[in-house]
């Protein structure tokens, strides 16, 4: 029998009860699915050496069970931060004021949602937001970088993240570092070659070109192809350099068009300065296409609310970005690091 003194001390044991808010834990999952905590383990980390039935099983399990992964804990375990960066080495109005900037964020944002990735957004276009963004990636605090410079300004910061052993995909061919890093572009060359050809199949023969910036790759690539497209008849009076703004386009139109005033036909390295051009052609007195000609580059959303809307080359921008995330994911894995060429093609409206 139980006296009052014993009463007492047994009253103030602590009392064991069930917790319902207790969080799920390895071992819930493990024992929920009928695998080792080893395998759950391997799950959690990227999936490496289980088979397609117990992945099945683990990721049944975690939902079943609301598991949440902490993230520091499997940082430490991993030695990975689980983000990823969109580096762009432009001026951040460029992120507004050029849609393809735009169109590339997205489809990276939504590929790197579909690898439970975080995405980091890093403007970097002044030499001072450079060493700030190399400083950061380089403490570590991504896992890698996707790297997106139209400019060879960005060249320093690429060769600072490779020598610092960062993993880098970049979109276009890194001016430069082709042989160093992994990279997703257009067929800038051919798509140009494409462009000249189809106006040429129209019966133009004065065909001009307003040229991309000769420090980006895509500058570079379509004026290539537009002279290979014409060979021997290329007529240097009838190309101007560009710099894919609006403005620039327009700028150029006029310069070519005092210059060759019989000029039938102009492909514009990008959809912006095609846009540019058709309005210093309209104001000159001139007409589109019945005059001139106008084929752009890049299919972005300024080509089809022109008057006339714009026959353009297409870049596959949603496959360009789904490919960098693909790429970078690789070389994060310890893979060398690979480079795609993709096609580009084209679409035909009302400009030519």
């Amino acid at each position: 029998m139980t006296g009052p003194a014993d009463y007492t001390r047994a009253s103030r044991l602590p009392k064991v009860t069930a917790n319902p808010r207790r969080r799920p834990t390895i071992s819930d999952v493990a024992a929920a699915s009928g695998v080792s905590r080893g395998t759950v383990s391997r799950v959690l980390t990227g999936g490496h050496w289980v088979s397609p039935e117990a992945l099945a099983a683990v990721t049944a399990a975690i939902k079943s069970t609301g598991y949440r992964v902490n993230p520091h804990a499997r940082s430490l375990a991993t030695k990975r931060t689980g983000s990823i960066a969109f580096l762009l080495t432009e001026s951040s109005d460029q992120l507004f004021e050029d849609p393809n900037f735009a169109t590339l964020l997205r489809g990276v944002a939504q590929a790197v949602e579909k690898s439970n990735l975080s995405l980091v957004v890093l403007m970097a276009g002044s030499a001072s937001e450079q060493r700030r963004a190399s400083d950061f990636v380089q403490q570590g605090h991504v896992d890698g970088v996707l790297l997106v410079s139209w400019h060879s300004s960005g060249s320093d910061l690429i060769g600072q993240l490779h020598t610092a052993g960062v993993p880098v995909i970049a979109c276009g061919v890194p001016l430069g570092h082709e042989k160093k890093i992994g990279w997703v572009a257009a067929d800038d060359e051919d798509g140009a070659r494409s462009a000249v050809a189809h106006l040429r199949s129209l019966g133009r023969t004065r065909i001009a070109t307003i040229a991309g910036p000769e420090d980006t790759s895509g500058g570079r690539q379509r004026l290539v192809g537009y002279r290979q497209e014409l060979g021997d008849g290329v007529d240097e009076l009838l190309v101007e350099i560009g710099d894919y703004s609006e403005q620039s386009g327009s700028a150029a139109m006029r310069a070519l068009l005092e210059r060759v005033p019989d000029l039938d036909a102009v492909f514009a390295a990008n959809d912006r300065m095609a846009a540019g051009a058709i309005d210093a052609i309209v104001a000159s007195g001139r007409s589109v296409p019945g005059d001139i000609a106008v084929v752009g580059f890049d299919d972005s959303p300024i080509a089809t609310r022109t008057t006339p809307s714009i026959t353009t080359m297409r870049q596959p921008f949603e496959r360009i970005s789904a490919e960098m995330v693909r790429l970078l994911l690789q070389v994060i894995d310890g893979e060398p690091p690979a480079s795609i060429t993709l096609p580009t093609q084209l679409v035909s409206r009302e400009s030519a």
